[in-house]
Formats: C-alpha cells, structure tokens, sequence
C-alpha cells in the first residue's frame, strides 16, 4: 500500500474539515426548522436556538393538515408538476430532435429566432395580457402551455442527441421506420440520462412556483402550496387566520400551536416530497448535464 505523504495528508485533513463546515452551514437552517415546527408554540415563542425540541409535539403538523385548503394545493401542485414536466419533456425533446439535424430547412434561422427569446421578453404586463386574451387567465393550462418550452433545455438536450450515432438512426430508416417512430423507438430511450436530468430540474420548477399561481389565477382552487406558504410567511393576518382555522380543528392542541410553528410546520410539509424524491435522481442530473455539455 502507498504512504500517504504529509502535505497530502494535511490538504485531505483539511479538505474535510472545510466539507464538515460546509455541510453544517447548508443543514442548519433546515434542522431548525424541523427543531421548531416539533416544538411547542408557545414554548417557541420564548426564544432560543436548541438542538432538539424542548417541548416535543405533533400539534403543529396535525394543525397543518387540518384544513382542506392544503390538500387542494398539494393536489394542485402534484398536478402541475406530472403534467408540466411531462409535456415539456416531450415536447422540448421533439424540438430538439429537429433542430440537431444539420439538414433541415431553416435550421440557422429556428435556432437565432429561439436564442433571441433566451435574452429578451415582453415583460410582465403584456405577458398578463396576452394570457388574457388567450384564456389562459385563472385557468390550470396558465401552469402547462406556458413552460411547455424552455431554451436552455433545447441547448442541453440537443447537444446531448448530437451524440447518438446516426448510423442506428439510418438502420433503422432501411427498416421503414419513419421519424416518429425513430424518435419515439430510439431517440427518446438513448436519451434517458439527459431527459432525467430535465425532468429533475422542471419538477423541482414547478414544485417551486408561486409566482405564475399569484400573478394569472384568482380562484383559490388553483392555489399552488408555494402561494400558500408565501402568504403564510409574508402576511401576518393570513398566518393568522390560518392559526385560527387550525384551533378550531385542533382543540385539545390549541395551546402547543402558535403562527410561527405553524410556518414552520407549512415549509418541512411543503418541502420534505421534492427533499426525498431528489437523491433519487441526482445522479442522473448530473450525468446528463456533463454528458451534453462535454459531448455537445
């Protein structure tokens, strides 16, 4: 077995402790946040950082899921990113699928018009309008039709499909197979790495989304849990009232409840699904990022 020299010794000793701190930095914020939504309300309320609980309690949770209006923005939420992520998938994919043949008509003049879009916008009032216009206002397509197409996902996708052999495409064109059944059959499942890595990383978009939910719906029905925590965080007499709702549904645990905790206990139930499903999947973000960005 090699010995290790001292100055590598020393950079890996060191290498872990700079690793160590940054890991407590990045974990802290969220332990706390699991420390006080499982705490007390009013015991919260007297202040103080603790490493565990001083007060150990589910109230803050059980109050949570008391009131109806989270399961419907859960349901909205789940809906919005399966089927978002899906339509933009397929859809960015068959783009990019005709865009990374060299041959097709027009190819330069798609690529600049796209790339302009990357840069600039309407902004948001003659966004709001057109939206308007269109029917798209208060309406659950407000969440799909719009992100249905991203440009720097084309880039990434079409780089990495630059990559496939076009021999195995040309086999397969000898067989009669036309062009959607070529990227139905083959383009779509050699491409599973790169497909992944965007699926994670619009999930986790539309996961995270308030902005459209505040902005282009009205109805409380198409509320995302993103737009419920924002407000539960950012205006005192939502959170309030919600404190309220959630007493009166709990009220053997009204006491061990407080709007604090109950923000708390909102953004670890909010944030725990994307938190679990990820590790899951990062793996493949990060080998389709780096295969269609060093291969492309």
């Amino acid at each position: 077995m090699k010995a290790i020299s001292k100055g590598s010794l020393l950079f890996n000793i060191c290498n872990g402790i700079i690793m160590l701190g940054i890991i407590v930095v990045t974990l802290a914020p969220f332990w706390f946040t699991i420390v006080g939504s499982l705490n007390d309300g009013i015991d919260y309320m007297r202040g103080g950082v603790n490493l565990w609980p001083r007060e150990f309690t589910f109230a803050n949770y059980k109050a949570v899921f008391s009131d109806d209006t989270i399961y419907e923005a859960y349901f909205v939420t789940a809906a919005r990113a399966i089927i978002g992520t899906t339509v933009h998938v397929l859809f960015t994919a068959l783009v990019a699928y005709g865009l990374s043949k060299t041959h097709l008509i027009g190819r330069n003049v798609y690529l600049i018009y796209i790339m302009i879009t990357m840069f600039f916008s309407g902004g948001l009032i003659p966004t709001y309008l057109l939206y308007r216009d269109i029917g798209l206002l208060d309406n659950f397509l407000v969440y799909i039709i719009p992100n249905m197409f991203n440009v720097w996902d084309l880039i990434i996708i079409m780089s990495f499909m630059r990559t496939i052999p076009e021999s195995i495409l040309e086999s397969a064109r000898m067989d009669g197979a036309g062009e959607y059944k070529l990227f139905a059959r083959f383009i779509l499942p050699l491409s599973k790495p790169v497909l992944a890595a965007i699926t994670l990383f619009n999930g986790v978009f539309h996961w995270n989304s308030y902005f459209d939910s505040m902005m282009f719906t009205m109805s409380s029905s198409l509320q995302t849990v993103q737009l419920f925590l924002m407000k539960m965080v950012t205006d005192a007499s939502f959170a309030q009232g919600v404190g309220s709702v959630a007493a009166a549904n709990v009220p053997r645990e009204a006491m061990s409840i407080s709007p604090e905790t109950l923000k708390l206990a909102m953004m670890i139930a909010i944030t725990l699904p994307i938190v679990v499903i990820y590790p899951f999947l990062q793996k493949y973000f990060v080998k389709g990022i780096m295969i269609g960005s060093v291969k492309g």
